[in-house]
């Protein structure tokens, strides 16, 4: 078997990457109208994360929606951030897997 798909990722020779057929929920996503919708999407783009470089201080202003005591207020800073987590999904790079027999 040359390539396949594991656990939601595309495996193969290239290296690991986003299966394409999984983001594209993600792609035609509105705006998150409440919380619910925040935890949701936090939930799901989190199973991503690691193609996402510091996806949590980007995430930041939305899980900080998340707090308790907190009224929902989904602003632009809130809506640039969602599109900005939406885009690195859409444009993830392959993560190549390291060859152990090179130095680091």
């Amino acid at each position: 078997m040359n390539k396949g798909i594991v656990l939601g990722h595309k495996v193969s020779k290239e290296g690991l990457e986003v299966d394409k057929a999984k983001i594209k929920a993600i792609e035609k996503l509105p705006p998150l109208a409440n919380m619910k919708a925040v935890r949701s999407f936090l939930g799901h783009i989190g199973f991503y994360r690691r193609f996402v470089k510091d996806f949590w201080k980007i995430a930041r202003p939305l899980s900080a929606l998340l707090e308790a005591d907190r009224t929902f207020d989904f602003d632009t800073q809130c809506l640039n951030t969602f599109k900005i987590l939406k885009n690195a999904l859409i444009t993830a790079p392959v993560l190549i897997i390291p060859d152990w027999t090179k130095p680091f």
